[in-house]
């Protein structure tokens, strides 16, 4: 085992959560000592890999709330610095890396105050809040996508592209499969509390104006809220349309990877597992979201090849979802070419890019002799 610790200090979402653990997978491949810090709901994902030790420390987000709820989120953020200050003495901290949301704050700026590199991981294609704040105490800036906006020059200059590590099971299932031009289409449908009621509304409405000959080849998985299950069933039915609807799919990795099309949201977990597992797409990035970051990422997709926009309100509607579809079910070359595109935008390796960087960035694991580095999935 090397000389000290890598802290991975992410905020309590699987999105954040999930590329903190592979990068911990790929550091404890090296003989690397990894622990997660997070608050209360990341913490959930203790035991998710056994090997690396969870410490959990009080956060709030400063954004909610009035002045009251404001001035409540600062002193709680105070409180988890000093928790994370005394975890990373006591682990023997080397390096910080933090991989954005509220709950990485106090970690990363507690690793500031003790003298620790910091290394400081963007999941989007906009820096986000969080790590907008923290950029001032980085080393380096990790990008997941190659082109990053809301940076400064000082930031840019801090930036190494190493893409966005993904769990080993959608690692495994990385590969080629072709469309035919007369047999079934896989469709899968899915967007999470965020989207799964939109989606519910206009797919199945696009779908009812294709002509049948076309509705009769689709094979459609779709992910809905529980109260609108029957209702999306239904309409299929009505339709004479194959569908699996489900409020979840605890196998989604495989049913993206057998997908011949995904409809879905645009976030930065759903775009790294899309690219590493090669699958073509229609990107409806959500238009709440935070500096409208879900746009930026769907966009760089767009831009490489690998898949189609519709914004929602006003392209993601029942006629303009029929006419895209209609357009890709009568050309399956072009999702065969998306797919090869996507393929090609997927970084299957992010883990170890990461892994390099960030012990490059820290001097006492740079210099400490470790194990054989483990393969991958390319």
């Amino acid at each position: 085992m090397s000389g000290g610790t890598v802290i991975l200090a992410a905020g309590g979402t699987g999105g954040h959560i999930f590329p903190a653990l592979s990068l911990g997978q790929a550091l404890i491949a090296r003989g690397i000592r990894v622990a997660l810090v997070t608050d209360d709901r990341g913490g959930r994902y203790e035991g998710e890999n056994p090997e690396v030790a969870v410490r959990r420390i009080r956060a709030a987000s400063p954004s909610k709330g009035g002045i009251a709820g404001k001035a409540k989120a600062i002193v709680e953020l105070g409180i988890g610095a000093l928790q994370a200050a005394i975890h990373m003495k006591g682990l023997g901290a080397a390096i910080a890396v933090g991989f954005g949301g509220y709950p990485s704050v106090p970690t990363v700026r507690a690793a500031a105050f003790l003298g620790l590199p910091v290394v400081l991981h963007e999941q989007n294609a906009v820096l986000g809040r969080a790590n907008r704040f923290l950029a001032p105490h980085a080393s380096k800036i990790a990008t997941s996508f190659r082109e990053m906006t809301n940076l400064s020059e000082r930031e840019s200059a801090k930036c190494h592209f190493t893409g966005n590590p993904v769990r080993d099971n959608v690692l495994a299932l990385r590969g080629e499969k072709i469309v035919a031009s007369d047999g079934p289409v896989n469709l899968l449908v899915f967007g999470g509390s965020q989207g799964a009621t939109v989606f519910s509304n206009v797919v199945p409405a696009g779908i009812a104006e294709l002509p049948e000959n076309l509705r009769s080849r689709l094979r459609i998985t779709q992910q809905s809220r529980a109260e609108d299950i029957e209702r999306v069933k239904a309409e299929y039915q009505r339709l004479g349309v194959a569908a699996d609807i489900r409020a979840f799919f605890d196998d989604l990795p495989d049913r993206m990877a057998s997908a011949d099309l995904v409809i879905a949201r645009s976030g930065a977990s759903t775009i790294a597992e899309l690219t590493t597992l090669g699958r073509p797409s229609i990107l409806v990035p959500y238009p709440s979201a935070a500096d409208d970051h879900q746009t930026a990422n769907a966009r760089a997709v767009e831009a490489g090849k690998a898949a189609w926009v519709m914004t929602e309100p006003a392209e993601f509607t029942a006629p303009k979802l029929a006419g895209a579809l209609l357009g890709l079910l009568k050309a399956p070359d072009r999702l065969n070419r998306a797919a090869s595109a996507a393929r090609d935008l997927g970084t299957p390796d992010a883990a170890d890019r990461l892994a390099d960087l960030v012990i490059a960035t820290a001097p006492a694991l740079a210099a400490a002799p470790s194990t054989p580095q483990q393969g991958r999935a390319a």
